[in-house]
């Protein structure tokens, strides 16, 4: 059986494709997969690290600016998309998949129109609360959707073909128990452990916010903290965090790092986890049962993680700040409030088990295969 994905942009995109193609391996050992996906983006090397083959496309997004320059930008996508179209179709025809399975990113448009017209099945999945606007151009002519929250049903109009998944988690965040990962990470048991992380290249706002907060708690606090700066932002956070102690405001149990490589490791260990909402993320804290502080990112589309936040906060599993206005002393009440109440947290805990699908991976997996078959 042969299997062509179709995703990108963000990793929130990539890994749940990988994952899929993943299991799909398991079950059917002699099948082939193929990815396609944008040129310039996160996908051309996370898909041949994790041992795939990608085809890269020319196509762009479109920019909701009417200004000079986003009506230049869509006007070039929209020669991208017929390029992109023929570009598909010739994949397609050399591939020949028997099903096309699309996991998000602008990249699906092309990728799935091309199969359609080909009468090739086609399912998408899309791992927000709030469908993007690629996601609401596909959802009418798919064979199947699939989405990441139950609150999302209502948001499509043909509901007979959608099917509530989950989104699908990498193996190794189910690798750890919270006791071996602090054990390896040298934190004593009953010591808690703050996370915090606000994506790889780090953000601006939340790094003032989180240097503000370790110079305010270091000295006395009874909890370690491991805080991701960002490769882009460490720099300035230390310095930041020079001028707010110039004698410094490091201590035993205190890490700020520029990344944090050991992610699942780190996520595994924490008592509480502040960071952003995307769906991915989200879906990693759910299934590790992570009690959050999530302050969504203002620079995402139609302020979706927001969207994805509100339904963990609805479920008791977290909170919501937003960032327009958060200031340092609100963040550090919120937090050290939550950390210092452990019944709380337990209570949070449960709730995010609960919040989504475990088994995400195989319900997937068993929407694209009763399709296949079918």
């Amino acid at each position: 059986m042969k299997f062509l994905f179709a995703c990108g942009g963000t990793a929130g995109h990539i890994n749940p494709a990988i994952a899929v193609a993943g299991r799909l391996k398991e079950l059917l050992p002699d099948s082939q997969f193929l990815f396609v996906g944008a040129k310039g983006k996160m996908e051309e090397d996370l898909v041949p690290r994790a041992g795939y083959e990608i085809k890269l496309i020319e196509i762009t997004n479109i920019q909701r600016s009417l200004n000079l320059e986003g009506i230049k930008h869509n006007l070039r996508t929209a020669v991208n998309v017929v390029k992109s179209l023929g570009e598909s179709k010739r994949i397609i025809k050399e591939f020949q998949p028997d099903v096309v399975i699309g996991t998000g990113g602008y990249v699906c448009f092309p990728v799935l129109k091309a199969a359609q017209t080909m009468k090739i099945p086609t399912v998408l999945h899309e791992s927000n609360a709030e469908p993007g606007l690629t996601t609401k151009m596909l959802s009418g002519s798919v064979d199947a959707m699939m989405v990441g929250f139950e609150e999302s049903v209502a948001a499509y109009k043909n509901q007979d073909i959608v099917t509530v998944t989950g989104t699908p988690v990498r193996g190794d965040f189910r690798t750890y128990s919270k006791e071996t990962a602090k054990a390896e990470l040298g934190i004593r048991q009953d010591e808690k452990l703050i996370v915090s992380v606000w994506g790889s290249l780090g953000a601006t706002r939340m790094n003032e916010i989180m240097a503000d907060f370790i110079a305010d708690t270091y000295k006395d606090s009874d909890f370690d903290l491991i805080h991701a700066a960002g490769r882009e932002r460490y720099d300035d956070m230390m310095e930041q965090l020079h001028s707010l102690c110039p004698t410094g405001c490091s201590r035993q149990g205190y890490d700020v790092r520029p990344y944090i490589y050991d992610m699942s490791r780190v996520m595994a260990a924490a008592d509480l986890v502040v960071c952003r909402a995307g769906a991915s993320t989200l879906a990693e804290l759910a299934l590790m049962g992570k009690p959050c502080v999530l302050v969504p990112s203002p620079n995402v589309t139609n302020n979706h993680q927001e969207k994805n936040a509100r339904v963990l906060e609805n479920a008791g599993g977290a909170v919501v700040l937003v960032e327009a206005g958060l200031t340092s002393e609100q963040f550090k009440k919120t937090v050290l409030e939550l950390i210092e109440d452990e019944k709380r947290l337990n209570t949070m805990a449960e709730a995010m088990k609960k919040a989504a699908p475990a088994d995400a991976t195989e319900r997937i997996t068993n929407v694209v295969l009763n399709l296949v078959t079918r």
